[in-house]
C-alpha cells in the first residue's frame, strides 16, 4: 500500500498547473493533501471524484475552514472505502480552520493534518501551541483504542539542525523555535516515530519545502516540515519512504509512505 501526503499550497492551483494529474500517475493508494485553500464545490469533478485504473474513483472527503475561505483544508482521497472518517479534534476552536481528517480503516487509522504555520501576531503561535498540545492528547487517547496509527501532513517545524539549510539564521524563526522544536522531542519521547528520520538517521539536504520568492527550491535551500509519523507497532509494517522533490506545483513536495500488504 501506498499513501502520499503533500501540501499542494492551493488545490485549485496545482490542477491549473497539471500537478494534480501528476501525482494521481503515482496511482497511490491513498493520497493526503494540505492546504487546499478551497471548498468542495469550487472544485471540478476531476479534482473531487478523480478516477484510477480502468476508470474506478477515488472515495473523496475534505474538511475545510468554517470562518475563512481561501484558507487551510485538508482532505484524503483513497481507493478503499474507510470505515469512519472523522474531521475534529473535538475542541471549536481549534476545528473552524479545517486542520484535521481522519480515516479509520479497522486495521489502522490514518490521520492527515495541517498543523498551523504559528506567523504573524503573536496569538497566532500561540494557537500554534495549543494544537500541538490538543492534537498529541487526541493521538494519545486514540491509540488506546488502536496502537495502528499513522499521521501525516505539514507539521510546521523543522525538528533538528539536519531538517534544514540553514538552522543557524532561522534559529530565532517561527518553525524552529526551541518552543516548537521541544513539542516534537516530546511526541517522540511519547513513541511516536518520525518514519523518514528513523529509516535515515544521517541523511541530510532532504527537505519538502523551499521558499518561493527567493527561488530557494532551485539551490536546495529548504526546510523538513512535512512528515509520517506511526505508532511502534505501525512502523512494523512501513517498508518505505520517500520524498517526492522531482514533483513540483508548489512550494512543498510530496513524501510516500509504503506499507507491506
Amino acid at each position: 500500500m501506498q499513501i502520499i501526503s503533500w501540501n499542494v499550497n492551493g488545490l485549485r492551483a496545482v490542477d491549473r498547473k497539471g500537478s494534480f494529474a501528476r501525482i494521481l500517475e503515482e496511482e497511490p493508494d491513498i493520497l493526503c493533501i494540505q492546504e487546499t485553500k478551497s471548498l468542495p464545490e469550487q472544485l471540478t469533478e476531476e479534482v473531487r471524484n478523480p478516477k484510477y485504473g480502468k476508470g474506478q474513483s477515488y472515495h473523496s472527503y475534505f474538511h475545510f475552514p468554517t470562518v475563512k475561505k481561501g484558507y487551510s483544508g485538508v482532505g484524503i482521497y483513497s481507493k478503499v472505502k474507510p470505515e469512519k472518517v472523522v474531521n475534529d479534534l473535538n475542541i471549536p476552536e481549534m476545528d473552524q480552520e479545517g486542520r484535521l481528517i481522519m480515516a479509520d480503516y479497522g486495521h489502522f487509522i490514518l490521520i492527515n493534518c495541517y498543523f498551523p504555520n504559528g506567523g504573524g501576531a503573536p496569538e497566532r503561535l500561540e494557537y500554534k501551541l495549543a494544537f500541538y498540545d490538543h492534537f498529541l492528547a487526541f493521538i494519545e487517547k486514540l491509540r488506546k483504542k488502536n496502537p495502528n496509527i499513522i499521521f501525516c501532513g505539514d507539521v510546521n517545524v523543522a525538528h533538528n539542525e539536519i531538517d534544514l539549510a540553514r538552522p543557524k539564521e532561522n534559529a530565532a524563526h517561527v518553525g524552529f523555535l526551541p518552543i516548537e522544536r521541544a513539542w516534537m522531542d516530546k511526541l517522540i519521547s511519547k513513541g511516536w516515530v518520525d518514519v523518514f528520520r528513523h529509516t535515515y538517521p544521517e541523511k541530510r539536504e532532504a527537505y519538502t519545502y523551499w521558499d518561493m520568492k527567493s527561488f530557494a527550491r532551485e539551490r536546495n535551500v529548504g526546510w523538513r516540515i512535512d512528515y509520517f509519523f506511526t505508532t511502534p507497532e505501525m512502523l512494523e509494517k512501513v517498508e518505505k519512504i520517500e520524498i517526492l522533490d522531482e514533483i513540483l506545483g508548489s512550494d512543498h513536495c510530496p513524501v510516500r509512505l509504503t506499507l507491506a500488504d
